[in-house]
């Protein structure tokens, strides 16, 4: 099940200031927006599970239209390339190992986006480029650039 982490201040603490960190009033889950199978749902999900990240929404509505299942119940697969699985479109040849080392299954909607803030966050957007022509429009400065 994927959580939302807890904000910490970014700021580097001096001896005398204490650094907190802020718990959310909830745990985003996916199971609080059933049915999954309703991309309105999903996009609801993902809005508040990347509040933090609004990018990451965005790309994930560029990527898979907030969709996790296909018409069939089954996981989503890519369209160009059948090897990206679900909301985030993750794709398994370059991903499946690493997903699976942090304890991650990408066909689960909520380990999708868990593996999809894990990558955001060492890579930027850069493992999405080939969607930027879509959200890139949204807000250029929400781009990280590393």
């Amino acid at each position: 099940m994927a959580v939302m982490p807890a904000i910490t201040s970014p700021m580097t603490p001096s001896p005398e200031m204490e650094v907190k960190t802020v718990d959310l009033p909830y745990e985003v889950r996916s199971e609080d927006y059933q049915p999954l199978t309703d991309p309105k749902n999903v996009e609801k999900f993902l809005n508040d599970y990347f509040a933090d990240m609004p990018l990451m929404a965005r790309i994930a509505k560029c990527e898979s239209r907030n969709r996790h299942f296909n018409k069939s119940g089954e996981v989503l697969r890519g369209e160009v390339t059948p090897l990206d699985r679900g909301v985030m479109q993750i794709n398994l040849h370059y991903h499946k190992a690493a997903a699976e080392k942090l304890g991650l299954d990408v066909h689960n909607i909520d380990d999708n986006v868990a593996y999809a803030r894990y990558l955001y966050e060492k890579q930027g957007a850069k493992p999405w480029m080939s969607s930027s022509a879509c959200w890139s429009k949204f807000l250029g400065s929400e781009v990280a650039k590393k």
